[in-house]
């Protein structure tokens, strides 16, 4: 995952991320999990984004702008059982399994995790 710093260059990362309906408009959209500072503060500012996956030689690129659903970004569309639910949605479209659905929860709240949902504009690959 690729954001935009505020002096203008490039912050990268390495996610797990999956395809997933949006929770209220139903567009596919590109989700990922995420608590990290340096992330979050520039997707609130500049929601600008790009996500690469890649599988074997292949290789695609989603880009678009982001929408952060967490403790500190709502919507409300979304109350917070839809979050918990939304939340475990992201991780499953990322290829994520969990033997205790209920640690998994209280992980995710612990930590204050926000999903990523990324509508796309561009997308290309090889």
């Amino acid at each position: 995952v690729s954001t935009l710093r505020s002096d203008s260059t490039i912050q990268s990362s390495v996610v797990n991320a999956g395809v997933l309906a949006h929770p209220v408009a139903g567009a596919d959209v590109v989700g990922f999990v995420t608590y990290g500072k340096a992330k979050l503060a520039n997707l609130r500012s500049r929601p600008q984004v790009s996500v690469t996956f890649r599988a074997g030689w292949k290789w695609a690129t989603v880009e678009g702008q982001a929408e952060l659903l967490g403790p500190r970004d709502t919507n409300a569309s979304l109350d917070g059982e839809r979050l918990r639910l939304l939340l475990r949605e992201v991780f499953t479209a990322a290829g994520g399994t969990h033997d205790d659905w209920d640690a998994y929860d209280r992980t995710m709240t612990e930590q204050g995790r926000t999903a990523v949902l990324v509508s796309p504009t561009r997308i290309y690959s090889n």
